[in-house]
């Protein structure tokens, strides 16, 4: 990130004006960061959803296979 140059000369007094702007600059940052890493959060927060879907389905299917039974039908 690059300084800002002082928008006043040490003799001038800060005005109201000169805080708004530096603090809607600061926001507009905030807000740029938070979007670039709300589409990564939601990308990760998908990829974990999938990820326990798929073990909890692995897990079922193998405790389906040890709880099955086999019925085995002779006919005489």
């Amino acid at each position: 990130m690059v300084p800002a140059q002082p928008t006043t000369t040490p003799n001038e007094k800060i005005t109201r004006d000169d805080i708004e702007s530096k603090l809607r600059e600061l926001q507009g940052e905030v807000d740029e960061t938070a979007e670039s890493a709300k589409g990564i959060a939601i990308a990760v927060g998908a990829a974990v959803a999938v990820g326990v879907v798929v073990v909890i389905f692995l897990m079922g299917k193998r405790r389906g296979k040890a709880k099955t039974t086999i019925v085995e039908v002779r006919r005489f």
